[in-house]
């Protein structure tokens, strides 16, 4: 496994898809560059991320800022609760997450208490993996990095995307025309304080980040149409291990029919970026490691040489956030649910005593009633003190200055918190599983190839003339600027033999590479390589640029030439 993990690491930082930033200050851990390669392999995936979820979906998109105060962080729970566990060596003073040191002797880290943790690590004589000294205490270390806004605001860099779209809720569902189910996406970095990021781009300080977060209405009946004949692989919280027909998890109760409904959308987006379908599977949280937002969580994991690794999560967040967010801020963050009949509702209404209220109020009495006479509350919700905002001041209204009758009301329908199921994806994760699942070597000559698809290749097409003379060069620039114009990202190569040149390519994962030769002056015509057969075909220079565009968007295959 350690092999694969060396291979990869040289291959992604010699052709430039990433490596460790800041190397010559001696780099910082959690930290990664992405080359030329890398970040336009990122940004494809994105793309086909943004079709397959956002727009065919009909989804919302935004791009909120990655700093926020305070208060956005202390109502969403992140102040209080977003720690791990750490514990430190006594010996060199290093600090490790104790879920890594001890995943090798409990089968899930995160249901343990702090002495429970501590006995694991006493009876199986963990060691640090620096110095081999002994351990002290386990810590808890907040995750979230604080910065100053302006002169003294305090704020915090993002640890998700997502409350950037919840403290946008109103205004959103207002552009949306106020419907649900209402889904909104977003990209973007995260930034986590990690403790100790060992593990390449699978762990990082600051991170790239696709989520979506849908809002629906809980008492609306799920669209079992949505559902499809295609079987899930699932691990439940109690330890099953099922592959079990979507339409029949979702009769069982098994999960919330939108979470099956993102697993079978996942299942085929991964399987189109390249991941190995037979090594993925969702496993359902245990309640004791639910994150504090959620009511059920399934991770989508994917098997690489690190061995099973969360890559994308779907939580069912309730109405948690939207919760937090309107009782912290006083919004309403309330979506509407129109009857389909007119319903009579009892109330309670406000009578204002003008002989307690004048006396006391004097020239605000009159704006005070008013205001008074304007609000609206459940039945028997009405006591106490009442606070009446007027012009920029706060009137504090004793229960002595006002009268409770109980009258009846026709309603259209009721305000309500929407409820959210959120898909999270972990961007530079996927991107190292795609390396690691498209990774193979040559039988025959051992070179290494990347089989990335078609559409998520960095880079589509290499222009190689058999010879950098007799013309064949400058008709190989000539296609290359050809090939550029009508947006298909290619590349030329004249140095070295032929072979070396298209060994270059598949390391890189370049899926076609087109030979100019002799025979080119002779008939127009050019050689295609198909990197995984290594199968050559002739074409017309003239149809080069129309079957290149359906090669790469993946309408035809190569055989079919």
């Amino acid at each position: 496994m350690k092999e694969i993990r060396g291979k990869i690491a040289d291959i992604t930082k010699r052709r430039g898809i990433y490596w460790g930033a800041y190397e010559i200050y001696g780099g910082v851990s959690g930290f990664y560059d992405y080359g030329p390669v890398g970040a336009l392999l990122k940004k494809n995936l994105l793309d086909i991320w943004l079709e397959e979820f956002v727009y065919s979906d009909g989804l919302l998109f935004i791009d909120a800022p990655a700093i926020g105060p305070d208060s956005v962080y202390k109502a969403s729970g992140h102040v209080d609760k977003f720690t791990d566990y750490m514990v430190r060596c006594i010996s060199c003073g290093h600090a490790f997450r104790v879920d890594e040191l001890i995943k090798d002797f409990v089968d899930n880290p995160d249901l343990l208490t702090p002495d429970e943790i501590e006995k694991i690590i006493e009876e199986n004589d963990v060691r640090c993996p620096d110095c081999n000294g002994k351990f002290g205490k386990v810590e808890e270390f907040h995750l979230m990095f604080s910065t100053t806004i302006g002169l003294d605001k305090r704020g915090f860099l993002r640890p998700e995307t997502a409350q950037g779209i919840f403290i946008n809720f109103p205004t959103l569902y207002r552009i949306n025309r106020e419907k649900l189910p209402m889904g909104v996406a977003q990209i973007g970095k995260a930034y986590r304080n990690e403790i100790s990021p060992r593990q390449g781009v699978l762990r990082q300080r600051e991170f790239n980040m696709a989520e979506i977060e849908l809002f629906v209405d809980p008492e609306e009946k799920f669209n079992e149409e949505l559902i499809e004949d295609i079987e899930l692989p699932l691990l439940t919280r109690d330890g099953f291990e099922l592959k079990i027909n979507a339409k029949e998890a979702y009769k069982s109760g098994l999960a919330n029919g939108y979470i099956i409904y993102y697993m079978q959308k996942i299942l085929s987006f991964l399987k189109s970026v390249g991941i190995d379908t037979s090594k993925i599977r969702f496993r359902q949280h245990h309640r004791e490691e639910l994150a504090h937002y959620s009511k059920d969580t399934w991770d989508c994991e994917i098997l690489i040489s690190n061995g099973w690794t969360e890559v994308i999560g779907i939580a069912y967040r309730g109405d948690y956030d939207l919760k937090r967010h309107m009782e912290s801020s006083g919004a309403d963050m309330r979506a509407f649910r129109k009857f389909e009949k007119e319903r009579k509702i009892r109330i309670n209404k406000i009578v204002p005593r003008m002989e307690i209220l004048g006396p006391r109020y004097k020239a605000a009495a009159m704006k005070i009633a008013r205001a008074m006479e304007a609000m609206e509350f459940e039945e028997n919700s009405v006591h106490g003190t009442l606070k009446i905002e007027l012009d920029g001041h706060v009137y504090d209204v004793p229960e002595e200055a006002y009268e409770v009758i109980d009258v009846e009301k026709k309603v259209s329908g009721e305000r309500f918190l929407p409820h959210v199921i959120e898909p999270s994806f972990g961007i530079d994760r996927l991107i190292y599983s795609i390396i690691e699942h498209t990774y193979y070597e040559r039988q025959d000559t051992g070179y290494k190839v990347l089989r990335f698809p078609p559409r998520l290749a960095p880079i589509k097409v290499g222009i190689l003339p058999l010879m950098a003379k007799d013309s064949l060069d400058s008709i190989a620039r000539d296609i290359m600027k050809e090939l550029r114009t009508a947006g298909i990202n290619g590349y030329y190569d004249d140095s070295g033999s032929i072979g070396r040149r298209y060994a270059r390519a598949d390391e890189i994962g370049v899926p076609f590479c087109i030979t100019v030769d002799y025979q080119t002056k002779e008939d127009n015509t050019v050689t295609i390589r198909e990197r995984d057969s290594t199968k050559q075909k002739r074409i017309n220079k003239d149809e080069l640029k129309d079957t290149l565009k359906k090669l790469v968007a993946e309408e035809i295959l190569f055989e079919e030439l």
